[in-house]
């Protein structure tokens, strides 16, 4: 385990500030929505904010302020928080990020999860970033993808000396958890999900509720009007990445465009996240040089989870589950769909407000949700 500090160069800075002020706009969009993307309007007041206030060394110091690691595993340097509490008997944990997010999305519950009131609700943290994410390496071969990742979690919490842990994840997290319980050997106390991964049972289908009713219609629209990202990612990440690594302004507006859809917001990300939280994710992407190496995990693996989503069952999980399901989330399955995958649901949580982004637009909600399922199998 090497001790890990961030120090960009201010070479790297500079350029980013040069290129969002030699951006070469399009035009205006001809709809008063966002039906076409990110709008011309929005997405320069943000750039603009970018270049001339955003203060990336603000960030930098607090993570900077956290225990960071890297670790060699299988071939890839590994990049992690490591947050112990102070109550020696905390719980480890390890929590896995998705796409567009990384390890800033879970800075909010960091505090409240390790040094809680209760010293028995309290979790010591393993936040690691994703291959290809962040500053752990970006694989130099294919293979990578959900399964491997699990199995990789699964050793870094073995080299820290964790012999029984939890696990929780949403987005890329969900499914690496859901593998890592697949794989388990004995050592997961249990795994918390946000949203399982569940497909709909042909079964009820003549007799949804009205939120699986509406969990389906739902799904029917996401896949219309919102899965275009995905699908050039899935086929086609390297062609993308050109843009997205040259333009700053072009990776602003693909990662943006997921905090106004993906959010519990009405597409007005800004009511829960901040410009400067926004940013820093997006900052992050930046200069890490990860917007193509990032993108790879779904040619790796989306067409797999999207089956485990649509139709299989098949592969169990049989480990101490907790599910959140958030209202604004996508996917939004029920506890019957949910329960032919994990067959040993303990905690099954619907919170009143939140997105996809659950830790980062409502840490609060985060934690009780964390805190309730985990409680349960300490």
């Amino acid at each position: 385990m090497i001790p890990f500090h961030i120090d960009i160069p201010q070479a790297e800075l500079t350029d980013l500030r040069e290129r969002l002020l030699r951006t070469r706009w399009p035009d205006q969009e001809p709809v008063a929505d966002w039906s076409q993307g990110v709008p011309l309007a929005y997405i320069r007041e943000l750039c603009d904010y970018w270049a001339n206030e955003y203060d990336w060394r603000a960030t930098e110091r607090r993570l900077n302020a956290l225990p960071q690691y890297r670790t060699d595993i299988d071939g890839v340097g590994i990049h992690f928080l490591h947050v112990r509490s102070p109550h020696e008997q905390a719980l480890p944990l390890i929590l896995t990020h998705g796409w567009p997010g990384s390890v800033l999305e879970f800075e909010k519950a960091i505090r409240p999860l390790t040094e809680p009131d209760d010293p028995a609700d309290a979790f010591h943290m393993v936040i690691p970033s994703l291959p290809g994410y962040g500053f752990s390496d970006r694989p130099t071969e294919p293979g990578w993808g959900v399964r491997r990742i699990a199995a990789a979690w699964r050793e870094l919490m073995a080299r820290l000396g964790y012999e029984r842990y939890g696990a929780q994840g949403s987005d890329w997290g969900t499914s690496i958890t859901t593998s890592m319980g697949q794989q388990d050997t004995g050592q997961l106390a249990g795994i918390h999900v946000m949203p399982p991964i569940a497909a709909p049972d042909p079964a009820t289908f003549d007799d949804l509720t009205d939120a699986e009713a509406a969990a389906l219609a739902d799904l029917r629209v996401s896949a219309e009007h919102e899965s275009g990202y995905a699908e050039q990612m899935t086929t086609k990440p390297q062609t993308v990445g050109y843009a997205l690594t040259d333009s700053p302004v072009g990776l602003c507006a693909w990662i943006v465009e997921k905090f106004a859809s993906w959010t519990d917001t009405g597409g007005r990300p800004e009511t829960v996240l901040t410009r400067d939280e926004m940013l820093d994710d997006i900052t992050l992407y930046w200069l890490t040089r990860t917007a193509t190496s990032s993108a790879r995990l779904y040619w790796e693996s989306f067409r797999e989870v999207s089956e485990w989503f649509s139709t299989s069952t098949a592969d169990t999980v049989t480990v101490p589950t907790g599910c959140s399901v958030f209202p604004k989330e996508m996917p939004r399955p029920s506890r019957r769909w949910a329960a032919k995958r994990y067959t040993d649901i303990r905690h099954w949580g619907e919170p009143d407000r939140g997105g996809h982004f659950a830790a980062f637009e409502q840490p609060e909600l985060f934690v009780k949700e964390v805190r309730s399922f985990f409680g349960l199998v300490r």
